[in-house]
């Protein structure tokens, strides 16, 4: 970053509906093109907005963070207001605040949370449809558990990623834990790690639904695993089941 530069760390969350992803297209509203137009509109600087992980078409986030530079001084305050005054209802940012030159909410982030949500029932209340996946046949939660437990740990998760050789570092990553949990029809399956490939809890919640649903023993988890090769039973679940949850920094890499 050139030295004139103040960059900026924003916390923010959205309801991913009615937007085509994170990234910025020509031809499609999105997260990024969003926020870019309006950080233009307020400061009239042209700036590039990094988050910490692109999320998918559909897919929501409760706590993302990003960051982006302006040359300009700005009041944070009016600069926030103007953020949520000037982004439709589905974006805001919750706080903006100056960090180091160096800080990168990508590459500074020490690990992920990725909560998806099930509605196991025969009918999807009509509020949930986008924010839940429907399932109607019965799910078995512990046999799901028991599944999710034989993939916890650092493992080459290949099998359970959409597209394995565009992970320019590798498809090793460490999943520090991974629960399903039902409350009443809601089940909710939680991934925490380091990192996660591209498509890759979405993935996990295709293979746990499998399992649930008596279509594959738990047992398999470990085979699929093993096999470091995406096929047919690893499915890869709906978008607007998952939620993006929080990005962990160390202390170091904070701000």
């Amino acid at each position: 970053m050139k030295d004139h530069l103040q960059r900026y760390k924003i916390l923010l969350g959205y309801d991913g509906s009615a937007c085509w992803g994170w990234q910025a297209q020509p031809a499609h509203r999105t997260v990024q093109g969003e926020l870019e137009r309006v950080l233009k509109e307020l400061t009239g600087e042209t700036q590039r907005i990094q988050c910490s992980g692109r999320t998918d078409r559909g897919v929501h986030a409760r706590e993302q963070v990003a960051h982006f530079d302006l040359a300009k001084p700005v009041v944070l305050r009016k600069l926030l207001l103007g953020f949520n005054a000037l982004l439709q209802e589905d974006i805001r940012v919750f706080s903006i605040r100056k960090a180091r030159p160096e800080f990168h909410a990508r590459y500074d982030a020490a690990g992920k949370e990725y909560r998806y949500f099930i509605w196991n029932g025969p009918v999807m209340p009509p509020w949930l449809r986008h924010y839940r996946t429907l399932v109607r046949a019965p799910l078995d939660v512990r046999a799901m558990a028991q599944a999710a437990m034989r993939l916890v740990g650092r493992h080459d998760f290949s099998a359970f990623s959409a597209n394995p050789n565009r992970e320019i570092d590798g498809a090793v990553r460490h999943l520090r834990a991974l629960s399903v949990r039902r409350r009443g029809r809601e089940i909710t399956v939680t991934a925490r790690g380091d990192g996660f490939l591209y498509k890759m809890v979405r993935s996990l919640a295709g293979f746990l639904i499998r399992v649930g649903a008596g279509e594959l023993p738990p047992e398999a988890a470990r085979v699929i695993l093993d096999s470091k090769s995406r096929t047919a039973r690893v499915p890869t679940a709906p978008p607007q089941g998952l939620f993006l949850w929080k990005v962990a920094y160390s202390k170091k890499g904070a701000s």
